[in-house]
C-alpha cells in the first residue's frame, strides 16, 4: 500500500517543518555495539556511512527537507541505529519503490528506513525489517458529525481517497456494497493527501480515508478542525506491517534488525514513536517479513 505525499504546498510545508522543530528532542545518543557493527559490510564501515533512500515526505514519519535531509520518526530511528551501527546515514530521495530497488542493484543507495508497505510480493530482491503496524482509518470534521465508526459507515457519504493506492480500491469496493443496497457512496479521488484533507475541511468530503499515521498527524495540525475516526479497525485490510528495506538475505538486513531490537529494550524506540504521536502503531518486537 503506498500513501506518499506528493505536491505538498509551500503553507504545509512550512507547518511541517515548524512542528517537527517544536518537537522535543529528548532522544539519547546511543552506543556503538560491536557485535552489530560487526555485520555491517565492510565497504560500508570503511567509507564511514550508509546511503538511506527514502521515497518522498510521509509525515510524520518521514518529512522531507531537501533531496538528502530528512525530519521525523524515521531520521530520528536512523541517527539511532546508525550510532548503534557506527556509521553516518545519509539520505537521499527518490520517486517510487522501483527507483529504489534499482538503486539498490546498482549500488547507489544501501537501505530504507521505511516504513515502507511489506507485502509478500515485493521481497523477490529485498528484505522487509518490520518496525511497525499501520491502519487504514478515517480524518473527519471535528466530531465527527457523520458518525463515521466503520468502513461500513460509508454508505451515502462523499469520502475522500488517494488516488490508485490500495485504499482506493478498498473504498470502491464497499462503495459497489452500498450502490447494491440503495446508498451510494462518492468516492473523491485525489492525487496527494493535501488536497484530500482540504476537501474534509473544506466539508467537500465528509471523510478521508488513509494510513492511519500520516492521518494521526494532520489532525493534530488542525486542533478544533478535525478528528480521528474509526482508528485500529481492520477496516477492508489484514494486518499491515511496515518497515526498513536491505537486499534479500543480507547480514546488513540483521545488523538493522540487531539495532531496532536494541532500541525496543532500551526504551529509544518507544520515545521516538511517542514524540512523533505513533504510540497507536507500536510493535512490541521487530522483526524480517512480519507480513502473511
Amino acid at each position: 500500500m503506498t500513501m506518499k505525499m506528493t505536491g505538498l504546498s509551500a503553507v504545509l510545508a512550512a507547518v511541517l517543518m515548524a512542528s517537527s522543530a517544536q518537537a522535543e528532542d529528548n532522544i539519547a545518543t546511543q552506543s556503538v555495539n560491536e557485535d552489530v557493527r560487526a555485520l555491517v559490510p565492510e565497504t560500508i564501515r570503511e567509507r564511514g556511512y550508509m546511503v538511506a533512500v527514502n521515497n518522498g515526505s510521509y509525515p510524520p514519519y518521514e518529512i522531507v527537507l531537501g533531496p538528502n535531509e530528512i525530519e521525523g520518526a524515521s531520521a530520528d530511528l536512523a541517527v539511532a541505529m546508525g550510532q548503534i551501527m557506527g556509521v553516518e546515514i545519509r539520505h537521499q530521495t527518490v520517486s517510487g519503490l522501483a527507483a529504489m530497488l534499482s538503486g539498490f542493484d546498482a549500488g547507489r543507495y544501501d537501505m530504507s528506513v521505511g516504513p515502507i508497505g511489506d507485502f509478500p510480493d515485493r521481497r523477490t530482491k529485498i528484505d522487509f525489517i518490520d518496525w511497525v503496524r499501520e491502519y487504514v482509518a478515517f480524518a473527519v470534521q471535528k466530531g465527527n458529525p457523520r458518525n463515521i465508526q466503520t468502513l461500513d459507515d460509508v454508505c451515502g457519504l462523499n469520502i475522500a481517497v488517494m488516488a490508485a493506492g490500495s485504499a482506493e480500491r478498498v473504498l470502491k469496493q464497499k462503495a459497489e456494497e452500498c450502490e447494491a443496497a440503495g446508498k451510494p457512496t462518492v468516492v473523491q479521488s485525489f492525487q496527494d493527501q493535501n488536497g484530500a484533507i482540504l476537501a474534509v475541511r473544506s466539508r467537500r468530503a465528509d471523510g478521508f480515508f488513509s494510513g492511519q499515521a500520516p492521518l494521526t498527524y494532520f489532525v493534530s495540525q488542525a486542533p478544533g478542525v478535525l478528528d480521528l475516526a474509526a482508528a485500529n479497525l481492520p477496516n477492508g485490510f489484514g494486518d499491515i506491517y511496515q518497515g526498513s528495506v536491505a537486499p534479500k538475505d543480507s547480514d546488513l538486513g540483521k545488523a538493522m534488525l540487531k539495532s531496532l531490537e536494541i532500541l525496543v529494550a532500551n526504551g529509544t524506540y518507544e520515545k521516538i514513536m511517542t514524540k512523533w504521536g505513533l504510540e497507536r502503531n507500536m510493535i512490541d518486537k521487530p522483526g524480517i517479513n512480519l507480513a502473511k
